[in-house]
């Protein structure tokens, strides 16, 4: 299986191609597809389009994986990094290969075995793990290759993720049964209204008395002459 690793930038996106037979897995190709600094917007995510659909055409691959920016506090990285992924997406969607995604504590922990390890450490876990003489870089790279390796050891045959009814960005279609979290949701929404609802007789011994409900009046109609 070849997995086509993708680490979503606008001026620069990581990519790390690497192939799983068995447990074994080996790097076939890695980089960063670069953007010009002079270009617009628009310009740079058709020049990652062109980049994407290159590497899809070259490669082959059975499986694109892509991070998933979980957390930002920084507004403009976080847009460019939808922006990127909405790129890698769409050129996955028309080459008719299917697409994972991670977040990227689920990465590093994949690869690491910690969740907030470093770029060194991740790069360092990435080289031994792929057999590599040395620690691959660019570091965009090197996190593109870690998405790929979490990619080829978490793929099943025949499962697909799905991410809860309240996530709206996630790359597989909301789904429509009870997922833990929003059976814990729900019955904490249960339990917070059998606790206040009122009770026969009076209130509860202990319990604040119901403020009473405002209401605005209106202005009498004027009469008709």
């Amino acid at each position: 299986m070849i997995v086509l690793g993708i680490d979503p930038g606008t001026a620069s996106m990581g990519y790390g191609v690497i192939e799983r037979t068995g447990a074994n897995l080996r790097a076939i190709d890695y980089g960063c597809l670069e953007t010009p600094p002079e270009q617009t917007l628009p310009e740079r995510l058709l020049t990652l389009h062109a980049g994407m659909t290159e590497l899809l055409e070259m490669h082959r691959p059975s499986l694109v994986a892509v991070e998933r920016l979980f957390f930002s506090r920084n507004v403009q990285t976080a847009f460019a990094v939808g922006q990127a992924r909405g790129v890698v997406l769409l050129a996955a969607a028309q080459a008719e290969v299917p697409a994972r995604e991670a977040t990227p504590s689920e990465v590093k922990s994949a690869v690491a075995g910690y969740g907030a390890a470093d770029k060194e450490q991740v790069a360092r876990m990435v080289a031994l793990v792929l057999g590599m003489p040395t620690a691959p870089t660019p570091d965009d790279a090197a996190d593109a290759l870690a998405v790929a390796i979490w990619a080829a050891n978490r793929e099943r045959a025949g499962e697909r993720l799905h991410s809860g009814i309240l996530d709206r960005a996630a790359v597989a279609p909301p789904t429509r049964g009870s997922t833990p979290y929003e059976r814990a949701v729900r019955e904490a929404l249960a339990r917070e209204r059998a606790s206040s609802a009122p009770r026969r007789g009076g209130c509860a011994p202990g319990a604040a008395t119901p403020a009473p409900v405002r209401r605005v009046a209106r202005p009498p109609r004027e009469r008709a002459s």
